[in-house]
């Protein structure tokens, strides 16, 4: 299938282009990744100097198999023991892995397995990110849905049975600012018991905002925690300030959500170290806000046309499986979401390991859940997708498959009193 996204010089003006090259080319042009822009707002927390430091100690060839052997022995996994489980060392191990994550997910899960499904409302955006699909220099469909529009798009997918939505918009606050957005989240509580956010990084006071408009948790990408390859990889917009990012996750509790989900995109950088990174955010956090419901998802870089400016890193589906076992038996209370960006075979193997929660009748366009759903002639696809998706099935279809597994499909795990 061609890629549409990266459809570059054509379409820009020289002075658009100019400046595109520029940042490629010159760091010097681009700002500080570590300062702060105006109107951002900073907090008093010591949680990424943490995380940080321990991933920039972690050696994973460092690790043997005695280490890993002895991780799996203890009980209770400490960081250390997290470390080798996520070292190569540990890669002859999965088998075993395999079956002390599944003996996690069972007792505190049991056989459960919670089902949602994405909403993309808006594909504008203001960053420079080379490796996505909606970055501002791409020439796609750009699309933002009104607020009928939304609500039609609810009305569909909630047709279908679906009760948990993720609203999504791509990072510009001119074109989808905090308002827009938290109309978007009132209309979603009319038709969803849970809404969650994947926006761009707010301030708490905007976060509580949005918290009252009827969003129950808010999940951020940090894409890598290596700063020096985040660097190199996001080269204008808010999306450039790392520590803007990072902390985000801690305003949204501040300012009251529920929950917050964490991740790293694998494949960017060191997939271990940002795995360890992604965990390690979570621990932290968990240990400081108790009360929190925290999730972890692990999605990989899909291929795109621009790799050899990414230079992914590849991460086969073993290294992915031993990356969410790992996951579990560190973080045993924590859900673990596989996206759509997998295969049908890999995410109902591993929602009878580690994972707990999983995406049905997705979409990462704008405004097709209609065409999508129903058929309907005419109703196409307003706003190009971000990435291509892996598993389409629909909630129906996945519904029948996580019960023909024997687990327990739940599309509703909150009830407001």
């Amino acid at each position: 299938m061609e890629n549409q996204f990266f459809v570059d010089s054509e379409y820009l003006s020289p002075a658009a282009l100019e400046k595109k090259h520029r940042l490629e080319r010159d760091p010097a042009s681009r700002t500080d990744p570590m300062a702060y822009l105006p109107g951002m707002e900073r907090i008093d927390s010591d949680i990424s100097s943490q995380v940080i430091a321990q991933m920039d100690a972690y050696d994973p060839a460092a690790y043997t198999p005695r280490d890993v052997r002895a991780a799996l022995e203890r009980e209770v996994c400490s960081p250390e023991d997290f470390k080798a489980l996520l070292s190569p060392a540990a890669e002859p191990f999965l088998e075993q892995m395999a079956q002390r994550a599944r003996e996690e997910t069972g007792k505190h899960f049991g056989n459960t397995v919670y089902l949602f499904t994405p909403l993309y409302i808006a594909n504008y955006c203001e960053n420079y990110c080379v490796y996505c699909g909606f970055n501002c220099y791409n020439h796609i469909r750009r699309m933002k849905l009104d607020l009928d529009q939304i609500q039609r798009e609810m009305q569909v997918i909630a047709q279908s049975g679906m009760e948990e939505i993720l609203l999504l918009t791509g990072e510009s606050r001119a074109m989808s600012d905090v308002a827009y957005i938290g109309e978007a989240c009132k209309l979603a509580r009319q038709y969803f018991r849970m809404v969650g956010l994947e926006i761009y990084p707010v301030n708490t006071d905007e976060y509580r905002y949005l918290h009252q408009c009827g969003a129950d948790y808010v999940t951020v990408f940090q894409e890598t925690y290596d700063v020096k390859k985040y660097e190199t990889l996001h080269l204008m917009g808010h999306k450039r300030v790392w520590p803007y990012r990072f902390d985000a996750q801690e305003r949204a509790l501040m300012a009251g959500m529920r929950g917050v989900a964490f991740s790293a995109l694998l494949g960017l950088s060191d997939f271990r170290k940002d795995a360890l990174a992604s965990a390690l955010h979570v621990y932290y956090l968990q240990r400081k806000y108790p009360h929190a419901e925290m999730s972890l998802s692990c999605p990989r870089l899909r291929p795109i046309i621009n790799n050899d400016k990414v230079s992914p890193l590849d991460v086969g589906e073993r290294q992915l499986c031993q990356i969410l076992c790992a996951y579990r038996i560190f973080l045993p209370y924590v859900g673990i979401t596989v996206s759509s960006r997998e295969s049908a075979a890999f995410r109902n193997g591993i929602v009878k390991i580690a994972a707990t929660k999983i995406s049905a009748g997705v979409s990462t366009g704008v405004g097709d859940h209609e065409s999508k759903y129903t058929g309907k002639a005419g109703a196409e696809p307003q706003g190009d997708e971000q990435f291509e998706i892996s598993d389409a099935r629909s909630l129906e279809a996945m519904y029948r498959d996580m019960a023909g597994e024997g687990l327990q499909p739940v599309l509703n795990d909150y009830l407001y009193v």
